[in-house]
């Protein structure tokens, strides 16, 4: 079984007014970003000839520091053959409106969807602030995404950002700081890094052998945001046209009946009366799911995956009924 994992030790938000300007402190990083200039400044000029760029007027414009030289400003139409594209083909802006993935959507069944956009033209230097927000991130060095990548990437991030403003409802022409920290420098990195984990995996076989899904573990304490991060990750992962599966170690609770048994078999320990603590999981259950999910690499294999109902018996919990379960279909690529 193939396996990464990634310790989120604390939240990346809300951000220090030090992670936001520029110091002392900064100088490597404004050196990176001045040797990825060009590159920039490349993707810019190919972008201005197809894409809807007054999307940024607003999304940056509120945190932008002042600048005396301006680019010039974009056009606010779109050629007719003109779409920025993600991974799947699937364009970023179409006719003026937000063109997606709609098997991706109704599987994921985030409801209404919501997209306006201004009426007047964004100058080019709204990227450029993007892109020095991404690369302020603090976990970019840490997941190894350089900001040469992420200029030369920078038609994903802008896309990515989009889908997830769509599913998370926010407006994406109106974000706040957090909610910038929580897609640029949280979610999306950690998304880049997840496709990196995988592109590796699948470069150790041979065309034409079966690839087991490669498994991502998320550790962090409770209250985090695990699941909403991997709630997030595997929507994108829908976008970009890959199959994947998500559990949680929650979801392998011992049944309401067998905790019920662990505690009478331990009369006056606190620590067993309820879920949570070590001793109150279905490991073998849990190992019996993950080699089932890492054997779903073909096409047609399909499997349930366990889900755990806290709200049952008053809050105590039980194990949801099998035939609530979602199902999976192979090929998987990943199971986080």
């Amino acid at each position: 079984m193939a396996m990464a994992a990634l310790n989120i030790l604390s939240q990346p938000w809300p951000p220090t007014p030090s992670s936001l300007s520029f110091s002392n402190n900064n100088i490597s990083f404004l050196t990176q970003c001045n040797a990825a200039t060009a590159t920039i400044n490349s993707k810019l000029l190919s972008l201005s000839h197809s894409c809807h760029f007054s999307v940024l007027s607003s999304l940056y414009g509120t945190n932008r520091p002042n600048s005396s030289s301006k680019l010039s400003s974009m056009p606010t139409h779109l050629s007719k053959s003109g779409t920025l594209t993600a991974g799947t083909g699937c364009s970023w802006m179409q006719d003026n409106s937000m063109h997606h993935n709609d098997a991706a959507d109704s599987e994921c069944g985030e409801g209404p969807l919501h997209s306006a956009f201004p009426a007047k033209a964004a100058e080019i230097s709204s990227i450029e602030d993007l892109y020095e927000f991404i690369s302020s991130g603090p976990l970019m060095n840490k997941l190894g995404l350089a900001p040469e990548a992420v200029a030369e990437s920078i038609d994903k991030w802008l896309a990515y950002g989009l889908h997830l403003c769509r599913l998370f409802q926010l407006k994406e022409l109106d974000l706040s700081v957090p909610q910038k920290v929580r897609i640029y420098h949280y979610y999306l990195p950690v998304f880049f890094w997840c496709e990196d984990q995988i592109s590796q995996h699948r470069s150790l076989y041979k065309d034409g052998e079966d690839i087991p899904p490669l498994v991502i573990g998320f550790s962090a304490p409770q209250g985090c945001g695990k699941t909403t991060l991997v709630f997030a990750l595997d929507y994108l992962f829908k976008v970009t046209g890959r199959k994947s599966a998500t559990i949680s170690i929650d979801d392998f609770y011992l049944t309401a009946e067998n905790q019920a048994k662990l505690r009478e078999a331990h009369p006056g320990n606190a620590l067993l009366e309820l879920r949570g603590n070590a001793g109150s999981h279905d490991l073998p259950f849990s190992v019996e799911t993950l080699t089932a999910l890492s054997n779903l690499s073909k096409e047609g294999m399909k499997m349930k995956l366990p889900r755990y109902d806290k709200s049952a018996y008053n809050g105590k919990g039980d194990r949801a009924d099998p035939s609530t379960w979602p199902e999976v279909e192979g090929p998987l690529t990943v199971s986080l």
